[in-house]
């Protein structure tokens, strides 16, 4: 836990809560950045944009140890980021450029940086939940006290492999993380429309004997105080964790998605509860200055100018790269 220079009664401390803050400003700025290099025409094929859900990924992010493991879905750039991928690295591959995480070949739904511990993004749905148990068994039987991390929405509360993750899970007590972000839509479908509970993954915990967890996934404090909690838990043997963290994503499922079947006046509501903004006041009312927060905003726009213009000047991959990280006959042999 980084809560260093903490005050009286406070579980967290300053430098923390800047770390906090810097990382939700980066990830705001650098998605949006995607988006404008998408209006350039610079970033093909589709991309799900993470805009609104900042704080979970922030929080976590901060709370984790370098040697731990993340898993995430398709909505992966600010996971990915968060555990400090290079931001060009992101862009550039979001761009289909040779300075990209994969070279290009990947794109924005397959972002990896293993040396990150950025695990993969997951294009199927729930495909990742038995590949991060899988990982927090590997930590398990080699004694590292390693923490696998595993982010999905609400719609994967309702797919078969997260109800086989959560029960291996919690039989073998592996030290895996279970993540829900509940932004209340299954890409276009309200998740309560076809749910039998309330909550998709808290109401479902108790089904395998864990702590129904429920937490607001827009207040980046909350979200790392239940990341280093459930963390410390699984290292010291306690088991997994199911959390689910309420948020909301400010545009539509992917960038083709207008979103027009969200109520009227649902948007403005959450908007209001932007997780920067709100953070940005409880930063002022703890007494740090505007100048300071200034400065941090300054160098985000400035790391998001500097990682584009290096995405936009490196060349699209070579032919001679295709055959390059991909099976070469169906078994363990690659060709590199």
């Amino acid at each position: 836990m980084k809560g260093k220079k903490a005050a009286a009664g406070d579980d967290i401390g300053r430098e923390t809560r800047l770390e906090l803050y810097r990382l939700q400003v980066e990830l705001r700025y650098c998605e949006k950045r995607a988006y404008d290099l998408f209006l350039q025409n610079l970033v093909k094929g589709t991309s799900h944009l993470s805009l609104g859900q900042e704080a979970i990924a922030a929080a976590f992010g901060v709370a984790m140890r370098p040697d731990d493991y993340t898993f995430c879905t398709y909505r992966g750039h600010a996971h990915t980021l968060a555990r400090g991928a290079s931001m060009a690295g992101v862009l550039g591959e979001l761009m289909g450029r040779q300075c990209g995480l994969l070279g290009g070949k990947g794109g924005s739904m397959h972002l990896t940086d293993v040396a990150h511990g950025a695990m993969g993004s997951y294009a199927i749905v729930g495909a990742h939940l038995p590949v991060a148990a899988g990982a927090a068994w590997s930590a398990q039987y080699r004694g590292t006290e390693q923490v696998a991390v595993c982010f999905f929405g609400d719609g994967t509360a309702n797919i078969g492999a997260f109800h086989e993750a959560l029960n291996l899970a919690a039989v073998w007590k592996l030290p895996v993380i279970f993540v829900c972000e509940n932004n209340l839509y299954m890409e276009y479908t309200p998740i309560s429309a076809v749910t039998a509970v309330k909550h998709p993954a808290a109401d479902r915990a108790s089904a395998y004997g864990l702590e129904s967890i429920l937490v607001d996934g827009n207040d980046a404090d909350e979200v790392y105080r239940v990341a280093v909690r459930t963390m410390s838990q699984a290292r010291a043997g306690g088991g997994p964790a199911l959390i689910e963290a309420k948020t909301y994503r400010h545009s539509g499922h992917s960038r083709a998605d207008p979103a027009k079947y969200r109520p009227e006046g649902e948007l403005d509501k959450w908007l209001e509860r932007d997780p920067i903004k709100l953070y940005r006041e409880r930063l002022v009312k703890l007494g740090l200055n505007e100048a300071t927060l200034k400065d941090i905003e300054d160098q985000a726009l400035r790391k998001v100018d500097e990682a584009t213009a290096i995405a936009k000047a490196s060349l699209p991959p070579s032919l001679d790269g295709i055959e390059k990280n991909v099976w070469a006959d169906g078994g363990a042999a690659w060709r590199n």
